[in-house]
């Protein structure tokens, strides 16, 4: 199994930069210090972080070939021509979708969209797509979240007289596809001051542009935002900047008037608007959209969205809830049938690398048991299965460790092969699956080192229980949304002990769930829980001091908001080195 987390605590903030903000701000100067790690280190950067405002979002004609593609869009409208917004399969295709057509559909009833199959068609724009557009007369396609590779597909689409709008953020190829206009902010010529959008986020940029063209109020584009936080937090793109603008706002129309489909998914998930949180879309409202294109269609996931019925947006996300419940069940199939299979020494690699494969395993979950294999034993991890004849699969990596590098190293083996350094997918013949195994492992073997071996939890802070105040928790609280680039603040407290109320809770009673007191601290006891930690019950239950790192967190259950701690890790005190 994966080795002991090891707990780093950041480098210390310039003292007096954080007693000056502390001053000024008149916080704890923990809170200062989280600020001026973010890079805030005055008064009004503090205000600008703590209340950001929609006038401050970047001018869309700023992105290279916007101009271009309001014109074509324009003209399409004007001609009466016929659009199909086309978009991936995902959480970030299908909300990007959802809000270009969307919009678009105010202006023309002549547009329409279309998912590709994730397991007839897989990731892109499909051949299959381009012939759809064709045979029903779409004139301009317009493609979210995918396309910047597309260049064989896009010159197809214009021999058959369909013109192409690119609206993607992931990176490019040294060809650019030859399409009428190429929206990504990670173009090699970027001219767009911040390059992080989602790929919903891009479409949203293509919309306000043409608003802003044709002299339309910003305020109509707002109930877009709810689509767009979804999006943002289920793609974990980073929450600074202009995204943290866009999920502000998006959380807040999520939480007071969301779509149909969306509350639809948010009764079904049993949440509370006026409650729901990032985690709660990354965790309950993410997935259940996820499980349309892993299960059945991604198509199911834009009928929702896009539903202006509450009939029919009830009807749709209960055919989605069904399809996230039996995801999660054949998640747990084969994640248990994996974790069996590396234990017992049947995977095709252990040592370096985990490679586990079985042509019988649903294609959808692939990803989801990759990242489970990496929780449980912490090294670059492989679920392969077979699809129209082929083996393909999924892989996750750790900390540090390039998995696409790794891969690339076998492209001789390889169909087909994508990613990025955490997260990569492939494709190959069944007979170059046992040298491509032993590669990954002598290449794991070869680059890999103790450190990435390693799991790391970064302390932003110490932090005594005395600290932790209603007015801590509500400034603390006003730092979120939380993500990538504004990391939930993981704080150190040594010495604490459970006042013998802790008990096993959850699921096969695998949680933790203490009420904590601080050593030589004021009685001042933290309702803490620690998922997936039962086992070190027996010895906090017998009184002994531990030491912790966690997240300061707010609790909604039953109409009452508690503050918690989330824990991340726990040391025993007597086996601290």
């Amino acid at each position: 199994m994966a080795k002991e987390k090891k707990w780093i605590l950041r480098d210390p903030a310039d003292v007096d930069k954080v007693d000056q903000l502390a001053s000024e701000l008149g916080v704890d100067p923990v809170l200062a210090t989280l600020l001026v790690q973010r890079g805030i280190n005055t008064f009004e950067g503090a205000r600008t972080f703590f209340r950001p405002d929609l006038k401050s979002l970047n001018d869309p004609f700023l992105m290279k070939d916007m101009d271009k593609a309001v014109a074509r869009l324009e003209e399409a409208i004007a001609r009466g021509e016929k659009i199909l917004v086309y978009g991936d399969y995902d959480v970030d295709g299908t909300t990007a979708v959802s809000l270009v057509y969307s919009y678009i559909r105010r202006l023309t009833p002549k547009v329409d969209f279309y998912i590709p199959d994730r397991y007839d068609e897989g990731y892109g724009v499909s051949a299959k797509g381009i012939d759809f557009a064709a045979a029903n007369g779409f004139s301009l396609l317009i493609v979210l979240d995918c396309g910047i590779k597309a260049v064989e597909r896009v010159a197809d689409a214009k021999s058959k007289g369909i013109d192409i709008i690119i609206c993607d953020h992931h990176l490019q190829d040294e060809v650019l596809p030859d399409a009428v206009a190429v929206l990504d902010p990670k173009r090699h010529d970027n001219t767009y001051p911040f390059d992080d959008l989602s790929g919903c986020g891009v479409g949203f940029k293509l919309v306000q542009a043409y608003s802003q063209a044709h002299g339309l109020p910003f305020d109509d584009l707002v109930p877009l935002l709810d689509l767009l936080v979804v999006s943002i937090a289920s793609d974990l793109v980073s929450v600074v900047g202009e995204n943290r603008i866009l999920a502000f706002f998006g959380l807040r129309r999520l939480n007071e008037s969301p779509r149909r489909g969306l509350q639809a998914l948010i009764d079904l998930s049993k949440l509370e608007t006026g409650h729901i949180s990032f985690d709660d879309i990354i965790f309950k409202i993410g997935p259940r959209i996820n499980a349309a294109g892993r299960m059945e269609t991604g198509r199911l996931a834009v009928e929702l969205l896009t539903s202006e019925d509450d009939a029919k947006a009830r009807s749709v996300a209960n055919e989605i809830n069904d399809n996230n419940d039996e995801r999660k069940r054949i998640d747990r199939e084969i994640t248990k049938a994996a974790m069996e299979m590396v234990k017992a020494g049947d995977s095709l690699a252990h040592e370096y690398a985990t490679i586990v494969y079985n042509p019988n395993w649903n294609k959808g979950v692939v990803g989801i048991v990759a990242s489970r294999l990496v929780e449980a034993f912490y090294k670059p991890s492989f679920v392969l299965t077979k699809s129209n004849g082929l083996v393909t699969g999924s892989a996750r990596s750790v900390r540090g460790f390039d998995l696409y590098n790794s891969i690339e190293s076998c492209a001789d083996l390889l169909e087909n092969f994508g990613g990025h350094t955490y997260a990569a997918g492939l494709t190959l013949k069944e007979e170059n699956l046992p040298e491509f195994a032993a590669r990954i492992e002598n290449y794991t073997k070869r680059h890999i080192t103790e450190e990435m071996e390693t799991q790391v939890i970064e302390v932003d802070s110490r932090l005594d229980f005395a600290q932790i105040t209603p007015k801590f928790c509500r400034i603390l609280r006003q730092f979120q949304p939380f993500g990538p680039g504004n990391i939930m603040p993981v704080f150190l407290t040594e010495n604490v002990y459970d006042d013998g109320m802790g008990r096993k809770v959850g699921p096969d009673a695998r949680h933790l769930k203490l009420n904590l007191i601080q050593e030589a601290q004021p009685y001042n006891p933290k309702p803490a829980i620690g998922f997936n930690m039962a086992d070190y019950y027996p010895y906090i239950s017998g009184g002994n001091p531990i030491d912790i790192c966690y997240s300061v967190v707010e609790n909604y259950f039953n109409k009452n908001t508690t503050i918690q701690l989330r824990l991340k890790d726990i040391h025993k005190r007597d086996e601290l080195i």
